[in-house]
């Protein structure tokens, strides 16, 4: 007999992955993990047996439920399941998938429509933070369709711009962990960094690439990414992140300057392979580290002035716009970017 529950699956941003009521997932998180695994097919490098598409990118789970906080619509955990490994993480946000989160909780009946745009308040589990997506809901129903284009999706869909708010320190406790703009890791300059992901940025070549390779050529360079491991394991613990041996985070940024127009480029290791673009609150925490004098970042970016900077982090795929605002001192107060997301299949997903 085959246990079975009600799922949607999605794309939201460049990510796929099932949306779950969470009072139709397990309570206990043993086995509520156990059944994720089976859901993904994990751990097989396939995923032959399951939904997951063999990718971290398509192996990601949302955990939705009304909310009882003042101001906050919905809750929201993000799940990301081991492809290879039997591991369900949730040390880790995700922005693409938060894209999809307003969409299913109106679809789910969670909040009601306001008119052509519904506003819904997000609060994000995995770091204490809320995001407000804006939904479009022309005659009381989620639409899909629209002009709104992102880097690494095909075609045009419905916007759903997303405002995040309080990101700085989400997970490390401070924007800056270690209080410093640089500090040194195995002969290399790094800002260690937490504007909603945690992320060490610093630059390509100093690692020995450009940072304008293409993911497949990184994910071969085996010396790189052995360099980029022994500064990560080590960074963890300065960026109050503890033991990272098994977690996905901090995320590793390789940045140069930009080619194509944008603020600066990137190339993302989350953290065993490369990205095929870059996560949403990743490029956040990028663009804002290019604002950081003295930063690895800073020093290759091309920053626009003003108060409200639209900074464009430039990946293997295009481009992805970011918007963050500083006060009078520099420190940011908010960011935000622009995500679709898309519904694929409604139904139930089967275990054995």
């Amino acid at each position: 007999m085959c246990d079975s529950t009600r799922v949607m699956w999605m794309r939201g941003g460049t990510s796929k992955g099932g949306f779950f009521l969470a009072d139709d997932l397990p309570a206990d998180t043993a086995a509520r993990d156990k059944f994720l695994l089976g859901v993904m097919g994990s751990p097989d490098p396939r995923q032959i047996d399951g939904m997951g598409g063999a990718d971290p990118l398509t192996s990601k789970v949302a955990v939705v439920k009304k909310s009882e906080r003042e101001g906050v619509d919905v809750d929201y955990l993000f799940l990301q399941v081991f492809v290879d490994q039997a591991i369900v993480t949730d040390a880790q946000n995700c922005g693409n998938m938060l894209a999809g989160v307003g969409p299913f909780a109106i679809e789910r009946g969670l909040i009601p429509t306001t008119g052509n745009e519904t506003r819904v308040a997000i609060f994000m589990e995995n770091t204490g933070q809320v995001a407000v997506a804006t939904v479009q809901t022309p005659g009381g129903t989620v639409t899909y369709k629209g002009d709104a284009s992102i880097s690494g999706v095909p075609g045009t869909h419905a916007p759903i711009p997303l405002v995040f708010r309080d990101t700085a320190g989400s997970s490390c406790g401070a924007l800056l962990p270690t209080g410093n703009a640089v500090d040194e890791i195995d002969g290399v300059k790094v800002t260690m960094i937490d504007n909603g992901m945690p992320c060490v940025v610093f630059l390509a070549s100093d690692v020995g690439v450009t940072g304008y390779e293409d993911r497949d050529t990184l994910d071969a360079n085996t010396a790189m990414k052995a360099k980029v491991e022994a500064i990560r394991l080590k960074a963890g613990p300065l960026m109050n992140l503890g033991d990272v041996t098994e977690k996905s985070v901090p995320k590793m940024m390789l940045v140069a300057p930009p080619k194509e127009g944008g603020a600066i480029a990137v190339r993302s290791l989350i953290p065993h392979r490369v990205h095929a673009s870059i996560g949403v609150l990743g490029a956040v925490s990028v663009a804002t580290a290019a604002l950081i004098e003295g930063s690895p970042a800073a020093a290759v970016a091309t920053v626009p002035a003003g108060s409200t900077k639209t900074l464009g982090v430039e990946h293997p795929t295009g481009v992805t716009e970011c918007v963050v605002v500083v006060d009078e001192t520099g420190q940011p107060v908010e960011a935000g970017m622009l995500r679709t997301a898309r519904k694929l299949m409604d139904g139930e997903v089967f275990v054995l």
